[in-house]
């Protein structure tokens, strides 16, 4: 989690991974006092370990002076067995419904309370989109994200209940409300979303199954409406996941 204290006396490996962990969804960008602040480093120590992770291209720096996370870090987490297995497996059912519906695809799996994208296809369909592969979003806004919270241990459902939070004026923060709308995706299957992660895009996702019960991923296409194409979105997405399931299981 960002933020998090580097205590007294930690190892230069905590120190390195609590500056990594000062970026997220919202501070992709960070100048180095907010490094340092945010990985609750003295100044000088984070600027040392800074200056190190630049060098082996775990962080990038940008003309602005603003640090990044840098391609190393993406392309080692791609070897993560999450990531490489289930994605390389997915990815020819993904693009055979990104041909078939020319909408934004999205695979994805929950790490902790949060929605971890392995996969976006991106549709023509002028749909303001934020996911991007390897990034993360909530899990009760966005269609793949209510399809694994729906079948998340109890603990991460409440958790997450806990501490909803407005994204948009349509995102769902009342607990009682997701609650419910959790049970019907567990009763009919699916979620859907509308206007509750970004204005002006709706979502219908899928659960991917192995050995037909257990959700190891969310499947999920995004569009301007579902109002119209829903039905045959959902068509497709169910027998995508199917494809993708029976593979894990082969």
């Amino acid at each position: 989690m960002a933020g998090r204290v580097s205590t007294p006396g930690a190892s230069v490996v905590s120190r390195a991974f609590a500056v990594l962990g000062a970026f997220d969804e919202r501070h992709r960008s960070l100048k180095l006092s907010d490094l340092a602040r945010r990985a609750a480093l003295p100044l000088a120590t984070a600027h040392r370990l800074v200056a190190d992770l630049v060098a082996v291209g775990a962080l990038a720096r940008r003309e602005s002076g603003h640090y990044v996370i840098g391609r190393r870090i993406w392309s080692t987490g791609l070897l993560a067995p999450v990531q490489t297995g289930l994605r390389e497996l997915a990815s020819p059912f993904l693009h055979d419904i990104f041909a078939a519906t020319r909408a934004t695809v999205h695979l994805a799996v929950r790490e902790g309370t949060e929605v971890l994208y392995l996969e976006r296809l991106r549709g023509n369909e002028s749909v303001p989109i934020v996911s991007r592969a390897g990034g993360r979003l909530p899990l009760h806004s966005t269609g793949v994200g209510k399809v694994l919270l729906a079948h998340a241990p109890p603990e991460v459902q409440a958790e997450v209940l806990a501490s909803l939070h407005r994204v948009t004026p349509y995102t769902v923060v009342r607990p009682s409300v997701l609650a419910a709308q959790l049970e019907r995706v567990r009763r009919d299957g699916y979620a859907t979303t509308a206007d509750e992660m970004t204005l002006g895009a709706s979502s219908v996702a899928v659960p991917v199954l192995r050995g037909g019960t257990e959700v190891v991923a969310a499947l999920g296409i995004v569009v301007a409406q579902l109002r119209r194409d829903r039905q045959r979105l959902l068509a497709g997405l169910r027998v995508t996941a199917q494809g993708i399931g029976r593979t894990l299981d082969g």
